[in-house]
């Protein structure tokens, strides 16, 4: 399985800290964000990644090289002006294959994410063994976690049988998804294409599975959260 890192953002809201540095290589706890990301990646024997870039690109390329000083190999994916998640992964399909694949946003803070639990997720089969006809297979499949303070109505609804953009729980997308390389393909490579109103056209066909993560999950947005991620750690007395 291939991986691939969103860094083309601008971080608008991080400002002044993005007016010279990408967002993705801020630090938290004396780290770049997208490294930590490369070094679980790794850990789980993924080791093939794209990153895509735009802002302060060079940058990026400048800090992480070919990723042999990671133990992974890593190819960008450039783009003039940022063309948003679905724009940025259609864009790089060349780049991923023709596999499924997972993708993550550089500017999340998941420390212990174990990625070795995106290696099956989208099944070819059923439960006995048979093949899968190809409108029935899983297009993608979405990590949730429990709302945020900042987004206190989630995106989704999540039940046994998938993802549902009505009813109740709803969670928040977690920023990492697996997928397969056929649902970009209509989308022209240069295009800006969000990745929202494709996730709710495919959930209503019943294409998108997902599960909920109960770890450590941060959407690291202003300098006030990456200042509090970053405080001293102080053990309970």
């Amino acid at each position: 399985m291939k991986a691939m890192l969103l860094a083309a953002g601008r971080g608008e809201r991080m400002r002044p800290l993005t007016d010279s540095t990408p967002k993705p290589l801020l630090k938290v706890r004396g780290r770049p964000l997208i490294v930590w990301h490369i070094l679980n990646l790794v850990k789980a024997g993924i080791t093939d990644i794209v990153i895509n870039h735009a802002y302060l690109g060079q940058q990026i390329e400048d800090a992480l090289g070919d990723g042999s000083q990671f133990g992974a190999s890593i190819t960008y994916s450039r783009e003039a002006e940022a063309l948003e998640t679905a724009g940025g992964i259609a864009t790089a399909l060349p780049l991923l294959g023709d596999e499924p694949f997972v993708v993550v946003s550089a500017d999340i803070y998941i420390p212990h994410f174990d990625f070795r639990e995106c290696l099956n997720t989208l099944e070819d089969e059923d439960p006995w063994g048979n093949p899968l006809p190809e409108e029935e297979r899983d297009l993608a499949w979405l990590y949730m976690v429990k709302n945020p303070d900042f987004h206190p109505q989630g995106d989704f609804a999540l039940s046994l049988m998938g993802l549902s953009n009505e009813g109740e729980p709803r969670y928040t997308f977690a920023n990492i998804g697996v997928y397969r390389p056929e649902m970009f393909r209509q989308i022209p490579a240069g295009s800006y294409a969000k990745l929202g109103p494709l996730l709710r056209e495919l959930i209503d066909q019943g294409r998108i599975g997902g599960e909920l993560y109960r770890g450590d999950w941060h959407n690291v947005g202003t300098p006030e959260q990456l200042a509090q991620l970053n405080q001293p750690f102080r053990p309970a007395v």
